[in-house]
């Protein structure tokens, strides 16, 4: 195994000496690390492999979907349809609520009808 590493080194070396790294695309530029110490080392590769297959964990995919059903609903002119919007969003924070498994005084906190469409409603007059 040394005299493996003692040629590869002697070979990098060598390249060095005759500028084989010297125009390198991305030369002078930062790297791009990903900051993973807060994943377990045993997790660490599992992750990776899931984000470059776009594979989300469960609380991401929900949040991402409560934030288009938020969307939704302050597009949308009928009370009706806002009303079962708000109960779909209402299963998905309890769904990501479980999901979490946090304390209750922690826990992302259900939309009420009359306060989503009111602030809904007042949020798409004022941003014009």
């Amino acid at each position: 195994m040394i005299s493996f590493q003692k040629i590869a080194e002697e070979r990098i070396l060598q390249a060095q000496r005759q500028g084989a790294f010297d125009n390198l695309s991305g030369a002078g530029k930062p790297l791009r690390l990903e900051d993973d110490s807060n994943i377990p080392e045993d997790m660490r590769m599992v992750c990776k492999i899931l984000k470059n297959a776009d594979c989300l964990p469960p609380e991401v995919e929900i949040r991402k979907e409560i934030k288009q059903v938020e969307e939704l609903l302050s597009a949308m002119p009928s009370t009706e349809e806002k009303y079962r919007k708000i109960k779909k969003l209402n299963y998905l924070v309890m769904k990501l609520n479980e999901i979490r498994n946090v304390s209750p005084m922690f826990e992302d906190h259900q939309y009420y009808e009359k306060k989503i469409v009111e602030r809904l409603t007042t949020r798409k007059h004022t941003v014009r």
